[in-house]
């Protein structure tokens, strides 16, 4: 009877420890699994699961994009799944989680992670700088109003006239040249000295006839 007595006592202190270390187990494991804020973010998507939180008070959750809002801030309890679609980018985005939990600011979240490129999405376009003319644009087009100095020097100089003026002395042409007046001497010498020759012709005729 002693014997057995002994055995059953070391029995139940077994049991009772064994209970009451898997007590203490499951105390020290419920914190751990508690609050649980688990997300992915890939070139095209955020994906959200918000477990274990508490359901006595409100829980907010917002997600950003480079500062924009992608889910503005929505309120939950115990949990929140969501798959959330990243905007088209050519370059890599920064992404933005905060949770804040209604039970302590120590279950609160404020995370970043950065999304990147996706393969075949758009690269940014990089316009080519101009190039500076030789001459400037402005000047070419625009016509300068100001006469030049040479249309105003061509302006200014007199154009003689075809035709003699009223009070000239000169004759008008009458398409004679100027060796005119010599031939008109010549011809009058060539007279003169004809009548001469005429004149002491008949004169020796008539001493001889005498």
């Amino acid at each position: 009877m002693t014997e057995n007595k002994k055995t059953w006592r070391t029995s139940g202190a077994l049991i009772a420890a064994a209970t009451a270390g898997a007590f203490g187990v499951g105390l020290f494991a419920s914190p751990a699994q508690a609050h649980t804020p688990e997300w992915e973010v890939t070139c095209s998507q955020v994906s959200l699961d918000l477990t274990n939180y508490g359901s006595k008070a409100d829980n907010t959750v917002n997600v950003t994009v480079d500062g924009k809002d992608l889910l503005p801030t929505e309120t939950f309890q115990r949990e929140f799944h969501k798959k959330l679609e990243l905007p088209e980018h050519s370059k890599e985005s920064t992404v933005r989680l905060v949770v804040k939990a209604g039970d302590g600011d120590q279950y609160s979240r404020d995370e970043k992670k950065t999304a990147p490129v996706c393969e075949g999405a758009p690269k940014p376009s990089v316009s080519p700088k101009p190039t500076p003319s030789a001459s400037s644009p402005s000047s070419a087009a625009t016509p300068s109003s100001a006469p030049s100095a040479a249309a105003t020097s061509a302006a200014a100089v007199p154009v003689p006239s075809s035709k003699p003026g009223a009070d000239s002395g000169d004759l008008a042409e009458t398409g004679s040249s100027s060796a005119t007046p010599v031939i008109a001497g010549a011809a009058a010498v060539v007279i003169v000295a004809g009548a001469g020759l005429v004149w002491a012709t008949r004169r020796r005729r008539g001493s001889a006839q005498g």
